[in-house]
């Protein structure tokens, strides 16, 4: 890994501008590879979401009360490792920087726990066996997400700029993500290849070839900066300055219930399509649409939330989504290419939820940045993390909680009648869609619009220009 360069601190610089200008867009070249480091990311969590539970509760034998309860333990660990890695990494002095340490060692971890969660030996699984290795992969996860998505917050400064970082970011990894999902369905159609475990197989191929190389060549090719104030407040006075962040707290109540509703579909979509449409090999199709249309959406709400506001173009996409969740309430067996349509609909909506909370996510820093003097980011960021962490394992455990009430059992989805699947639609349908309209409600009296901020920005540079 090359040692900073005199170009490191012109971060919104093109590279071999030798003038530092905080309000230049960067280059186009930065921002590929900063978010290749984002495909191996996007390329994994589907998966881990989606199929690791209904392979590890309806093909290996682990109960799914069992899954959902390791999903919940898993994350118990997280309240230690996210806050520390983000102190550790706001802290981080080296001749590389302060984010870009993290991220390379955290790819022997997750290469390991990916290795050991999506190709286990039948023989060696059980509950215990999938906790150990959850556990495993979510602190690899950490190490790399938290200085990651760190790092895009202090790239550059300006409002409308971070949405452009984030949407670029996000499009690389929603692009391998697509990728991983078109893989498994070209070998379902041509080669006859196809299921859950053949699926895990492939994407966790693909998935261990991707982590070395592209975290390798976004710390080899993006720059970090050196215009920062490093973090030294103690953690107490420093907690109550972030208890005070009133659009941070706003911000992250509201995305912690977006990745609630999400992660519920997300747990229960590959049982939907098994059970329901009575589809035993194309859930990964679906997939691949979402998230096909999850990268058209990207740049229409990258513009959209510059007209609009991001806020507002949040809350727009969350309550059309929500109504369009309602359409997979009409299909039963035989209907799953009648799903698509709707898929693709709100797969393009929730190409919002990609960009916006993270751009807005870098804004409600700044309001940190004003009031402790120091540059937190990582902070801020771990706490965002243990909170989407949360949300992620909470969503599961209750979809998987909740249907294992319904006395829905996964072996017998055969030949299954519309009573025995309807507590399983219902929960696929209302769970997320009333996490997105509570999130929509939350989020829509948010502070920190653009005026806002660009007032805030002038307050930060008065501060810097004194000294303080």
């Amino acid at each position: 890994m090359p040692a900073d360069t005199t170009d490191d601190a012109n971060l919104s610089a093109a590279p071999g501008d030798g003038e530092h200008d905080a309000a230049k867009p960067l280059s186009r070249k930065r921002l590929f590879y900063y978010g290749l480091a984002d495909m191996p990311i996007q390329m994994a969590g589907v998966p881990v979401a989606a199929f690791v539970p209904n392979y590890y509760g309806q093909d290996l034998g682990v109960s799914l009360a069992a899954v959902g309860l390791v999903l919940m333990a898993s994350r118990v660990f997280d309240a230690v490792t996210d806050p520390l890695i983000g102190w550790l990494s706001d802290r981080t002095r080296t001749r590389w920087g302060r984010r870009r340490v993290w991220m390379v060692a955290s790819v022997p971890i997750l290469m390991l726990s990916i290795y050991k969660l999506f190709m286990p030996d039948p023989d060696d699984v059980s509950a215990l066996y999938l906790l150990g290795w959850l556990v495993t992969l979510w602190f690899g996860w950490t190490m790399l997400f938290i200085p990651y998505y760190a790092w895009a917050a202090e790239l550059s400064p300006e409002y409308n700029e971070r949405s452009r970082i984030t949407g670029w970011r996000s499009a690389i990894g929603l692009g391998a993500n697509v990728v991983s999902k078109l893989v498994p369905v070209i070998a379902i159609f041509c080669c006859a290849y196809g299921g859950t475990e053949e699926t895990l197989f492939l994407v966790g191929t693909m998935t261990l070839i991707l982590l070395p190389l592209t975290v390798g060549l976004t710390v080899s090719m993006v720059p970090e900066g050196k215009d920062f104030i490093p973090a030294r407040m103690p953690l107490i006075p420093g907690l109550k300055i972030m208890w005070r962040n009133a659009p941070f707290k706003r911000l992250v109540a509201a995305f912690f219930i977006n990745q609630l509703g999400t992660s519920i579909s997300t747990a229960l979509i590959v049982f939907y399509v098994r059970s329901v449409l009575q589809e035993h090999d194309n859930a990964i199709l679906q997939l691949m649409v979402y998230y096909l249309f999850n990268l058209a959406g990207i740049p229409f709400f990258v513009k959209y939330s510059s007209m609009v506001g991001k806020h507002r173009a949040w809350c727009y996409s969350l309550l059309v989504f929500s109504f369009f969740m309602l359409g997979y309430l009409l299909l039963g067996a035989g209907d799953f290419y009648w799903m698509l349509p709707i898929t693709a609909v709100t797969g393009f909506l929730a190409g919002c939820f990609w960009v916006i909370p993270n751009s807005m996510k870098a804004d409600v820093i700044d309001v940190d940045r004003l009031e402790s003097g120091e540059d937190r980011t990582a902070w801020y960021f771990a706490v965002w993390s243990l909170a989407t962490k949360v949300a992620l394992s909470m969503g599961p455990a209750i979809a998987l909680g909740l249907l294992s009430l319904t006395g829905y059992v996964p072996s017998s989805e055969v030949g299954m009648d519309e009573g025995s699947t309807a507590g399983l639609k219902l929960l696929f349908v209302f769970g997320p869609a009333a996490g997105m309209l509570l999130t929509a409600l939350i989020a829509w009296k948010y502070p920190l619009t653009e005026d806002r901020h660009l007032a805030l920005r002038a307050e930060l540079e008065a501060a810097r220009a004194q000294g303080r």
